[in-house]
């Protein structure tokens, strides 16, 4: 049985603000506690209305502290918009409240447009520095050596795992030369998920952390009771890519019953694209869907979106997520 982990978005929709956002995601976290659900994790975005997970550490705590095993993390810190010490003071911390159950993955992308890259008062060149950042934060979360002058408090000695996320054969070849375990966007960027998963395993140097290879698939699915509903229910997902490519980003929108009136036909190849990897249907389809992506990647483990616009349909996709994907509570 392979593993299966949630990406939640916190999407702030139409019907909800930020508040109900951030208490959805962690109702969403207290119920795959219970299904079984390996981890939670919440990513790093700015400027973007729709999303209110941009204080990614806060968030993490939040939920964190509304659950009791299930393993919370950032998927991930867009790094080069920080320094990595006060990265390893935040997760550190979080490590020190909810001990063995933070995850650290990390990305080089800025997260936001170029002009809040400037608000967040980083350089637009800091990702250059990327693997340079990720060894530098290893190291302050590993115990202090005798001599070492600057030590990140609380959070030497806590290991917080890190991971490496990637949407392009870049992360996975740092992944690998740095022994750590590797997650893919194919959830939004799916079109070197087999290439950057070969390079990955094949480029892998074992680690203090990592003995072998492992590798987590990003995937977008949507459950329901049927066939049809898991697709009307798929285009408030369809709508918000398509803002995407049109440059207006806003707010989760809920279903429409043809999602052939919102989108143009270049509007549809675009999104379409980047939607290539999902899995709309019932139980069955989804249990078919999953069982041949891991089939194709070996995927270690599998983690999932579901951007439903209702949080009880939401709720009830991730339930029969977990059905059809055979996980139960340990």
């Amino acid at each position: 049985m392979t593993p299966i982990s949630i990406l939640d978005l916190v999407r702030v929709t139409e019907a909800t603000d930020a508040t109900g956002a951030l208490y959805n995601a962690r109702d969403v976290a207290q119920h795959a506690e219970q299904w079984g659900y390996n981890r939670i994790w919440v990513a790093e975005h700015h400027n973007l209305a729709g999303i209110a997970s941009a204080a990614t550490s806060v968030v993490i705590g939040h939920i964190a502290a509304g659950t009791s095993r299930i393993r919370v993390g950032a998927g991930g810190i867009m790094l080069p918009n920080h320094a990595p010490y006060i990265i390893a003071e935040q997760f550190g911390t979080l490590d020190r409240l909810f001990p063995g159950r933070i995850d650290l993955g990390l990305g080089r992308a800025p997260g936001t447009d170029q002009m809040t890259l400037r608000a967040l008062r980083r350089d637009p060149g800091s990702s250059d520095n990327f693997p340079q950042d990720v060894l530098e934060l290893q190291a302050f979360l590993a115990p202090p050596q005798p001599d070492q002058r600057i030590v990140a408090i609380p959070a030497a000695g806590t290991e917080v795992p890190l991971w490496i996320l990637g949407s392009s054969n870049f992360g996975a070849m740092l992944a690998g030369e740095l022994g750590l375990p590797y997650a893919f966007a194919s959830h939004f960027a799916p079109d070197y998920l087999l290439p950057a998963m070969e390079l990955y395993r094949s480029r892998f140097k074992p680690s203090e952390q990592l003995a072998k290879p492992y590798a987590m698939v990003g995937v977008n699915v949507i459950a329901a009771d049927t066939d049809e509903e898991a697709r009307r229910l798929a285009t408030t997902q369809q709508m918000s890519f398509t803002n995407l490519v049109r440059g207006t980003r806003g707010l989760s929108k809920p279903p429409i019953d043809d999602i052939e009136t919102y989108w143009s036909p270049m509007e549809k190849a675009q999104a379409g694209r980047m939607l290539a990897r999902s899995i709309y249907g019932s139980p069955e389809t989804v249990r078919a869907g999953l069982e041949a992506l891991v089939k194709e990647t070996g995927a270690d483990e599998l983690i999932v979106v579901s951007d439903v616009f209702d949080h009880q349909a939401r709720l009830r996709s991730f339930d029969l997520i977990a059905e059809a994907a055979g996980i139960k509570p340990v």
